[in-house]
């Protein structure tokens, strides 16, 4: 397994190592021991699964506290364009975010951790996305902001007239509104 830093420290892609010969391929996509030495000790609790079709948007979703999840996310099949926001108060990258485009055939994983807010952006005609969470999903926990807030401005790579956001992600809240109404 090898660690790519992205331009936020906690944040971290994990690449596989990969076997392949003319039968297919085999790799280790998840090794609690590795992971534990790469990134630090997270267990995780609950696995998820999602397929989408193109332009489907996800986002910006994170659960508060206690019930805050640290992810490992990848792509099984298909391609998508993956990000996380920091909305660590007291970070230094507080309010930035980093993308990462995330394929099936590429295997790399993003990992998130807890603090941040999560989603993504299907490029290909369906995906089939995976993801690891350290904690339970706890509806009174679930929270999110816009995945088109002003001050955060994330560079999403389609046209907005191509996304697919279903009615909750559209009537999430900016950051500040966020703030304004809720501890963080």
């Amino acid at each position: 397994m090898k660690i790519i830093e992205t331009s936020i420290p906690d944040v971290k892609i994990i690449e596989p190592r990969v076997f392949e010969d003319s039968r297919g391929y085999f790799f280790e996509s998840f090794n609690q021991l590795k992971f534990n030495e790469a990134v630090g000790p997270i267990q995780f609790v609950q696995d998820n699964e999602s397929l989408s079709v193109f332009g489907t948007l996800r986002g910006i979703h994170f659960q508060k506290e206690p019930f805050a999840q640290d992810k490992l996310v990848r792509v099984i099949e298909g391609r998508v364009w993956d990000v996380a926001v920091d909305l660590r108060k007291t970070s230094p990258s507080y309010r930035h975010w980093v993308g990462v485009e995330l394929t099936g055939e590429g295997k790399q994983q993003l990992f998130i951790p807890r603090g941040f807010g999560h989603g993504f952006l299907v490029l290909s005609q369906k995906a089939l996305f995976g993801y690891k969470v350290s904690s339970p999903y706890s509806p009174d926990h679930d929270a999110g902001i816009c995945y088109n807030d002003p001050e955060i401005a994330i560079s999403w790579p389609l046209s907005s007239a191509e996304y697919i956001i279903s009615d909750k992600d559209q009537n999430l809240k900016p950051l500040s509104a966020y703030l304004n109404q809720n501890d963080h």
